[in-house]
């Protein structure tokens, strides 16, 4: 394949992988995987700009600019409109299927097609590029959105979720629906939507990846005609005062289920100001996890056994800055049996130790659905925008798995998930 000089070449040594990755003059970095037989195309635009993002320094300030909570959620929707059509209109011309997200840390545009990709491309870096706010339609958007926050409120899954970061998290804005509340979005205006855009949505701030039935030049054309350049205004979050221990040990609510539903959440303590953890803690907590609770772990069995949980129960390591949470999920007729089952297998591993062969199945298991992964575009170009805005190298992931050993999956064993660090949420029938 013919590249362009000015990209740079990164391999996995593993699989071979390549992504190329190119620092446009405008300001914004452009990441490509190019996917020979495949023939669909996925286009990720993203910037570092999340629901935690109420309380920031711009270049220059002594203090922090402070915004209503939900308006990182709030300018995602906004921006798919214009003064005479909307984004969606436009892509029906060209037959892409898209579709944007916020998340904690970040905001993503984004679409998926298996022609006209130029055309596609030239419209999502239009309109990501190009506001429109009036007094009217923010005002529109807020009945729209408003109802999408009363629906998080009646979903149950939603609000054992959030309930369990309100019981871990005193400060950080990541206890927060990522929405906001109804009373957040209404302190919203265009003139607060204008400033936040022109804070984030600085290209030095964002990242765009593009996956699969793509060359490097079809994107390097679009981009040198549709970006416009700007100045690196280096934004910067504010600090958060946030304790080690966590607000409550249990929080439950009662809403109209046939069966209680559950998380259980261990605080992790994550420095305020780092990114994340680092590829290799990253991988030694998924090794752990699958070891814990993994489907063939002496707990996993053990509770089904019992009837004390059912296949919807699943374990996850989720970070990002300033946040970190060991948790475990699901259904259960008793959630405090399993939350005491899982408390006394952490203890049992500590005292013990981990089977070699369990450690070897567990890192194998890992390393697979990492590779699997570089097989789904749309997994591939989310997690190598997730890694830009993380400070960490494309496929960072891969090599980590690979690499994982005992000694650290047992370090962090001893430094982590302790009971005091432990919330319990619940939501049981009415």
């Amino acid at each position: 394949m013919a590249v362009n000089n000015s990209w740079q070449e990164i391999r996995d040594p593993m699989t071979g992988e390549l992504c190329l990755k190119m620092n446009h003059p405008t300001g914004l970095t452009i990441l490509v995987s190019p996917k020979e037989g495949y023939r669909s195309t996925y286009a990720v635009f993203g910037t570092r700009y999340g629901s935690i993002d109420t309380s920031f320094f711009s270049e220059g300030d002594s203090n922090p600019t402070e915004v209503p909570a939900g308006i990182a959620h709030y300018l995602e929707h906004k921006l798919f409109e214009s003064e005479d059509t909307s984004a969606f209109e436009r892509y029906a011309k060209t037959g892409a299927s898209a579709n944007a997200y916020t998340s904690f840390d970040r905001t993503a545009y984004l679409f998926t097609c298996t022609e006209k990709f130029e055309e596609s491309l030239e419209i999502l870096l239009d309109f990501v590029q190009s506001p429109y706010f009036t007094e009217e339609t923010v005002r529109k958007e807020q009945g729209i959105i408003g109802q999408e926050i009363r629906m998080g409120e009646d979903s149950p899954s939603r609000t054992v979720f959030f309930n369990l970061l309100k019981g871990l998290y005193h400060n950080h804005p990541v206890r927060i629906d990522i929405a906001g509340t109804i009373d957040s979005i209404a302190k919203i205006t265009p003139e607060l939507l204008y400033g936040c855009y022109r804070t984030f949505y600085d290209l030095h701030n964002m990242v765009l990846a593009v996956t699969g039935n793509v060359k490097p030049e079809q994107v390097l054309s679009v981009a040198d005609r549709i970006l416009k350049p700007g100045e690196d205004k280096r934004v910067q979050r504010a600090g958060i005062d946030e304790p080690f221990e966590v607000v409550s040990r249990r929080v439950e609510k009662k809403m109209p289920v046939s069966n209680p539903l559950f998380y259980l959440g261990f605080k992790d303590y994550i420095p305020d100001g780092i990114s994340c953890r680092a590829p290799e803690d990253i991988a030694a907590a998924d090794v752990l996890l699958e070891v814990l609770a993994g489907r063939s772990s002496l707990l996993y069995n053990s509770l089904m056994e019992k009837g004390l949980i059912n296949s919807t129960f699943d374990a996850d390591y989720f970070e990002g800055p300033g946040y970190g949470v060991w948790l475990f999920a699901g259904e259960s007729s008793d959630p405090d049996a399993v939350a005491g089952a899982i408390t006394a297998e952490i203890e049992r591993l500590r005292r013990e130790g981990i089977e070699q062969s369990d450690f070897e199945d567990a890192k194998k298991a890992m390393y697979g659905r990492q590779v699997a992964m570089l097989s789904d575009i749309e997994a591939l170009g989310d997690n190598l925008v997730a890694d830009y805005f993380a400070g960490r190298l494309p496929f960072s992931a891969v090599g980590a798995a690979a690499s994982v050993t005992p000694k650290a999956v047992l370090s962090l064993l001893d430094s982590c998930l302790g009971e005091g660090q432990m919330t319990l949420s619940v939501v049981s029938p009415e």
